[in-house]
């Protein structure tokens, strides 16, 4: 294998590592062959930025004592550093990424971000799109388990304040693309089915409204026997009233405590 470049080398390399929907490292497009066994180590400095060497042996080998461990990362940081597309930072005790590598995990993250500050995405398509896949699926190392939620939770959470955020300026379009983003991603969470509610009620749709309310309703109670919160049913309290009222029983009019049944003779 050829030597490590020199660190001035590797800001000149288009490298690309793909976390998202499946491992992918490629080079100015091209993909990069790589172990299985040395996947599983870049993936975790590309989420693990900085973190130490006994960190990284630990959460790669956790039934290995921590001698051996820390000797099998060694040996695939060694193997790693021979490969110009995946250059590696080493200091005495920190392994991360080069910057010059970009991780689709972080463009998700500054997205994220920014929209929590609460800033407009540099590009509101990407926004929708960022994250859309599950974060290494076929992978079940626990490291894995714990990030791939907490980027699903960031995700939803994204793409729910972009559509507060587009319901509040009056952008009814673009509030319910972002909200029904939500609802694909997760259905059984109320807070996007809230939200499309909402956006249909603004726009002065009550039918939609009502309708996307029981599609809701009835999808809760098929796959968990479970109503919608409150809060959800007060947005259209004042718009189902009147249903309400038209598909309750007619009340039987009160018969006087002192009236007893009488029987005619035929």
């Amino acid at each position: 294998m050829a030597a490590d470049p020199p660190a001035r080398e590797h800001r000149n390399v288009k490298v690309e590592l793909h976390l998202l929907g499946g491992f992918r490292l490629t080079h100015r497009g091209t993909p990069v062959l790589v172990p299985r066994g040395l996947q599983r180590v870049i993936a975790l400095i590309g989420l693990r930025p900085g973190a130490t060497r006994t960190h990284l042996a630990g959460l790669l080998w956790p039934e290995a004592t921590e001698e051996r461990a820390l000797s099998s990362l060694r040996t695939a940081l060694w193997r790693l550093r021979q490969d110009p597309y995946c250059p590696l930072i080493i200091t005495a005790d920190t392994v991360r990424l080069d910057p010059a590598v970009r991780v689709d995990v972080d463009d998700l993250e500054v997205t994220a971000a920014r929209v929590r500050d609460g800033q407009a995405p540099d590009d509101a398509a990407r926004a929708l799109t960022a994250g859309r896949h599950d974060l290494l699926p076929g992978w079940y190392d626990d490291w894995v388990l714990t990030n791939r939620e907490r980027l699903r939770q960031l995700r939803l959470h994204m793409l729910e304040q972009v559509a507060g955020q587009h319901l509040a300026a009056g952008r009814h379009g673009e509030a319910l693309e972002a909200a029904l983003e939500a609802m694909a991603a997760e259905p059984l969470r109320e807070t996007p089915h809230r939200l499309v509610v909402r956006i249909h009620l603004a726009e002065g749709n009550a039918f939609e409204a009502v309708h996307a309310f029981y599609v809701y309703r009835d999808l809760l109670l098929r796959e968990l026997r479970l109503e919608p919160s409150p809060a959800m049913t007060a947005l259209l309290d004042e718009t189902l009233e009147p249903i309400r009222r038209a598909s309750r029983p007619a009340p039987r009019p009160p018969r006087h405590p002192n009236t007893r049944p009488t029987f005619q003779a035929r």
